[in-house]
């Protein structure tokens, strides 16, 4: 059975079981501050277990695309190294809230793999929670009593918490699961070793297939339990490992999943792939062709990983989730530099095919292939130019006493992504060894920083008055006689952020790419300052300085109405600038990212080539004339999601839709957009636009930066005075323009005078200068101080006397710009011979004068600070050469 007939078949079982088929939720987690990614298939559902929200039906199955690289879950270092571990992989699951429970989920789970999927019955385990004293749990029972009916009792296995009890987090729902397990190993291995001995003990082929979990309990700050009011069943099968299964493999890479790239990697790199694998995920590695297959490995797996996410909307970036996804590309890039012997860009390559595979289940990935692999190109060649600047930092490297230090194989990992492999593979060529353990320590260190960094201790929420929190900030932006519903305190690095939950609230929580409201909250004769409005899922949080005295009194709620107008002009402009790109730039310029407040708008979208000033000028003047239309907002709720389509709403891909939406429209014929943000009135209240700047973020992702209203007005506004104090300098010219032309070209012509007279002072040294040459160790040694104030000038003196003096060694020092300057110069036939290197001279005789510096073997530069110190360093210099 083929891949894409095992997911169908899944998802129609439970359909066929009432059970409501849901789109997967975007890989990359917008709505959830506590995940930067979407790691399990209950995520999106996390606000039915919480109470906040109650799902259109009480049976849902799904497919969701998963990733699993950071925090608790974290299979990177696993990938590529065994058959089993991804870092974005499917979870096909079913999910009951407060409707069916054990028995239920446990017999269609072993209807659907048995009857459905035809797996034997005498291969397959299930595993039970064996209770926890401490915490007052007893062995589920219920569970191992319901699998009786289809197992054997030495096939029903009872473990520990760690194993099966799952939680969602620190705090929040929990419960005892049941895992199936099953044994893929051959009769002869089976009959040797019983499958049960080797459940949970990591071996390749006796694998979980599928989590039934049985979510019962609410894990509380403190660490006690308490009974949720309504049984939950959230169950979790990997999409790869039953694939695994199905088709009968002993790898989830021998699958038709993975084997048609790992055939296009073959075919790329030349090499062949063999099935091999190391003994043990953390064995170093030595046979050359393990290292290629798990190379080849690596690829396939971060291929998707990295390409579901830009589908989804993650930019490669240096910070949050787009630095994981920078990390994992770049993890793949270093495996198939050092491994495959692949020096140019080559994942990009394969994301046609991945299109191809994956396009009719997630569409987005082939809507958007173009944009993906343009990105990812762009990424690879980026990094390839620090792989390569790394090694020319290898190169230069002053090992002592054949070993690199750890610091400095640290330093090579992380500035220029060499992996400890890469390292040491050149160390091997150069006859040397590498600090490992120092290595290790660096890494352990950075590992430490970056957990105290993100330390964050979440307190339980307060319950003060029952219900659930309404927003009504699209219609005012005062409510009166509100309550308080709950609060709690974070404390994030050591210091207590207060939260609370209103039951009617005014504030817009930060959402789509639009800031959250400030304000305040009023509680009798206190005034609570609203510092900033989160969503966590559907709930909306108030950040406030402080708790009320008493937070049972009723409240009122006040947004900061003019900070709340300036955040809607921005964001109606943003409408407005989408719809003109479209005309201006094509349909393709389709937003990518956005990022609106009530200072100014940022908005990246999709587009291969810089856009041109009069483009600019296009878009701007289109935006500014629907301005001046003041076209009436038509905000539509509540509007079903395939009228919305049908009435051609812009939809975005990487959002998360439900059955219903809101519809922004100014003007039917020029933007219509799902939205949940907030919008002027109509198009006059946005007053102007200007558009600031205009760059790129990525390969194929351009960025607009624009102001509106008083914005626009300020910036304006200075321009003008400038301009009026540029007039004023020029003393009032009746052209400019012309006025200042003419000064750029008289300061062009000064300039090249001033160059001439620097090269012609140089010309007259350079007879001075062949007078000082000495000669020691048969080289020819120049060391000097000249007084040249510029730095070209200095350079092109030293490449004269090298050319016409030969086996020379130069060092110059000189002040340019009032900084102390070295320069070293060597003839690359004495590199060869004597060893020599320009760049570790110059760097320990930088130290003089306080700076840093470096280079090639034959030629190198350093600044600093003291210039008193350049005469030490000459003397160092020549000190260096003396017989």
């Amino acid at each position: 059975m083929k891949a894409a007939k095992i997911r169908q078949t899944f998802l129609d079982f439970f359909e066929g079981k009432s059970h409501d088929i849901v789109p997967s939720a975007p890989i990359v987690n917008k709505d959830d501050p506590t995940l930067m990614f979407t790691n399990a298939g209950m995520n999106q559902f996390k606000d039915y277990f919480l109470g906040n929200q109650d799902p259109k039906n009480p049976r849902i199955a799904d497919t969701q695309k998963c990733l699993r690289v950071s925090g608790k879950h974290n299979d990177l270092e696993e990938v590529g190294r065994d058959s089993y571990h991804h870092t974005m992989f499917e979870m096909l699951g079913n999910w009951s809230f407060g409707d069916y429970f054990k028995k239920e989920a446990i017999s269609w789970a072993w209807e659907l793999l048995t009857k459905e999927f035809g797996l034997e019955p005498e291969r397959l385990y299930a595993s039970v929670f064996e209770g926890d004293q401490k915490e007052g749990l007893e062995p589920d029972s219920e569970a191992a009593d319901l699998w009786k009916e289809y197992l054997p009792e030495e096939r029903i296995l009872y473990f520990d918490r760690k194993d099966n009890f799952w939680e969602m987090g620190e705090t929040g729902p929990c419960g005892p699961c049941s895992e199936i397990h099953i044994d893929l190993r051959d009769a002869e291995a089976r009959k040797e070793t019983p499958g049960a001995d080797l459940v949970n003990q990591d071996h390749p082929l006796v694998i979980e297939i599928w989590n039934l979990v049985f979510i019962q309990f609410n894990r509380k700050a403190d660490g006690s339990l308490e009974p949720l009011p309504a049984k939950h069943v959230d169950t979790g099968m990997g999409f790869e490992r039953l694939c695994m299964a199905v088709q009968q493999k002993k790898s989830n890479y021998d699958t038709d999943l993975f084997e048609p790239f790992i055939k296009k990697v073959e075919e790329l790199s030349r090499k062949k792939y063999d099935f091999r694998y190391p003994k043990s995920v953390h064995e170093k590695i030595t046979d050359p062709q393990t290292k290629i297959d798990v190379a080849m490995r690596v690829v396939v797996d971060h291929l998707r990983a990295v390409s579901f996410s830009i589908a989804d909307g993650q930019l490669p970036s240096n910070t949050g989730a787009g630095y994981v996804i920078r990390r994992i590309l770049r993890r793949a890039v270093r495996y198939y530099y050092s491994f495959l012997d692949l020096q140019e860009p080559t994942l990009y390559k394969l994301v046609p095919l991945l299109s191809s595979n994956f396009g009719d289940t997630f569409p987005g990935v082939r809507a958007q292939e173009e944009q993906i692999s343009k990105i990812i190109q762009g990424e690879e060649k980026s990094f390839l130019t620090t792989l390569d600047n790394g090694i020319n930092r290898f190169e230069s490297l002053d090992v002592k006493d054949g070993k690199i230090a750890g610091e400095i194989a640290f330093e090579l990992y992380d500035t220029f992504g060499f992996p400890i492999d890469l390292t040491r593979l050149l160390a091997v060529e150069k006859g040397w060894t590498v600090d490992e353990e120092g290595f290790e320590t660096a890494l352990s260190q950075q590992k430490e920083r970056a957990r105290a960094d993100a330390k964050k201790e979440v307190g339980d929420w307060q319950e003060i008055n029952e219900g659930s929190s309404d927003f009504v900030g699209y219609d005012q932006l005062v409510v009166e006689e509100s309550h308080i519903l709950k609060h709690r305190i974070v404390q994030i690095k050591g210091k207590p952020q207060y939260q609370i939950v209103l039951k009617t609230t005014p504030f817009y929580a930060e959402s789509g790419g639009q800031r959250g409201d400030k304000g305040k909250i009023i509680s009798g004769d206190e005034v609570i300052h609203v510092i900033d409005t989160q969503k966590e899922n559907d709930l909306t949080i108030h950040i406030v300085d402080k708790l009320p005295g008493d937070t049972k009194k009723p409240v009122t709620a006040m947004v900061d109405k003019k900070k709340r107008n300036a955040t809607s002009q921005n964001h109606s402009a943003v409408h407005l600038m989408h719809a003109a790109l479209h005309r201006v730039l094509g349909k393709h310029a389709l937003q990518k990212g956005q990022d609106v407040d009530s200072k100014r708008l940022r908005f990246d979208f999709s587009h291969f080539d810089k856009v041109t000033d009069e483009e600019i000028k296009e878009v701007e003047s289109m935006v500014n004339n629907k301005i001046r239309e003041n076209i009436l907002l038509e905000e539509d709720r509540n509007v079903p999601i395939d009228e919305a389509k049908a009435a051609g709403a812009l939809m975005l891909f990487g959002e998360k839709y439900g059955d219903t939406v809101r519809t922004i429209t100014f003007d039917r014929d020029f933007s219509m957009e799902l939205c949940g943000g907030t919008h002027v009135s109509a198009t006059g209240k946005i007053g102007q636009f200007k558009i600031l700047s205009e760059s790129s973020v990525a390969a194929g992702i351009r960025r607009i930066e624009a102001v509106t209203a008083e914005g626009a007005e300020k910036y304006s506004n200075t321009k003008i005075q400038e301009l009026e104090e540029i007039r004023g300098l020029l003393k009032n010219p009746r052209d400019v323009f012309k006025q200042v032309e003419v000064l750029v070209d008289e300061n062009k012509n000064l300039k090249r005078q001033i160059e001439q007279l620097q090269n012609a002072q140089a010309g007259a040294l350079k007879g001075q200068l062949k007078n000082q040459v000495v000669e020691a160790g048969g080289m020819n040694v120049l060391v000097s101080q000249v007084p040249i104030q510029d730095s070209k000038a200095l350079k092109t003196l030293a490449y004269q006397l090298e050319k016409e003096i030969g086996n020379l060694v130069l060092v110059f020092g000189a002040i340019v710009k009032d900084k102390p300057q070295l320069m070293v110069t060597i003839s690359e036939g004495l590199t060869k011979e004597k060893g020599l290197h320009a760049g570790n001279m110059v760097r320990e005789l930088a130290k003089h004068i306080q700076g840093g510096g470096g280079g090639q073997p034959f030629f190198a530069t350093a600044g600093g600070k003291n210039a008193a110190g350049l005469k030490g360093a000459l003397d160092a210099a020549a000190a260096m050469f003396k017989d």
